[in-house]
């Protein structure tokens, strides 16, 4: 369909529709469901211009007004569903990446936050819980757009939230980001000084611990200390066995043995041991859920593949 024919057929002019496709101009929510109509884009584009919609059924809706309105008498149906919102957030930077994300993350960032400051009761604590998760995604979501100080900010902010509620997985899993961040630096002190952190955080998962010991072990063997990373690459595969026996933490639902092949990996590359690394980056792009292949996230994987292919 030419561009002429898709502006007569939305009912807007040519140039609307241009400025569109060059993102120049926003697309509102009801325009976009109409083009995903005419291009049988099954929701797509609907998605790309409002990524929250959908995410809270009227109900839900309605609970978090009262909520907002009186956060000291929160319920445990409304802290669910704020899990449940961050979830699908998580589950769309698969899909989506994280730019598009920022915005309406750190917008509900902000209520749940302001929540959690006014509200008391016995539902508090799981508030806090769901309110350092939103801080860390909004790291997460700022370190993978490379804008390095926010990131750094947010993540330090989300390890203070889940120290002070006592959350062993949530500050390691924060640990892990700044981690991540140090890698796309290029620090390798960094590197194994985050994922170490992670490593020892006192109540991190089993399966935290894993995917830590092989990311801190490609430090080590770019600092050139390969007896160091191949002491922690030995801890990881003692690990994963056990870790593979239990379900990995809700907040990191992406650790899985499979994913932890990507990181034992980019271990072996460092340490030039290429057909290995190979195997373990091929089999663990190959295992990706298909939500997940084409994450912004996984382009780190994909080019490490073809390095260790090309001197393999």
């Amino acid at each position: 369909m030419s561009q002429p024919q898709l502006a007569r057929q939305a009912h807007i002019s040519q140039s609307s529709l241009s400025r569109y496709e060059s993102d120049r101009q926003t697309v509102d929510v009801s325009m976009a469901r109409r083009l995903d109509e005419l291009l049988g884009s099954d929701g797509e584009l609907t998605t790309l211009a409002a990524p929250t919609s959908g995410l809270l059924t009227p109900d839900d809706q309605q609970r978090l007004a009262r909520g907002l309105e009186r956060p000291y008498r929160i319920d445990a149906a409304t802290v669910t569903a704020l899990a449940d919102m961050l979830a699908a957030q998580r589950k769309l930077d698969d899909t989506l990446g994280p730019e598009p994300l920022i915005p309406a993350v750190m917008a509900q960032m902000d209520t749940v936050l302001g929540l959690m400051r006014q509200a008391s009761g016995r539902h508090q604590h799981s508030l806090a819980e769901v309110g350092a998760e939103y801080v860390q995604f909004a790291g997460w979501l700022h370190a993978e757009t490379r804008r390095d100080r926010d990131a750094v900010r947010l993540l330090s902010e989300a390890e203070q939230v889940a120290d002070e509620i006592g959350n062993g997985v949530l500050a390691a899993q924060a640990a892990n980001f700044k981690g991540y961040l140090a890698r796309q630096q290029g620090n390798s002190l960094g590197i194994v000084r985050w994922f170490l952190a992670e490593h020892h955080t006192p109540g991190a998962h089993i399966a935290q611990r894993v995917g830590a010991a092989a990311q801190a072990a490609q430090g080590y063997a770019e600092l050139g200390q390969p007896d160091n990373a191949l002491r922690l690459l030995d801890t990881a595969g003692e690990l994963i066995d056990a870790a593979a026996r239990e379900e990995p933490p809700r907040t990191a639902y992406w650790l899985t043995p499979t994913f932890h092949r990507l990181n034992i990996g980019l271990a072996h590359l460092a340490l030039g041991d290429h057909t290995t690394a190979s195997d373990h980056l091929s089999a663990g792009l190959d295992g990706l859920p298909p939500d997940q292949r084409t994450g912004e996230w996984t382009v780190e994987y994909r080019e490490a593949l073809d390095r260790a292919n090309q001197y393999r």
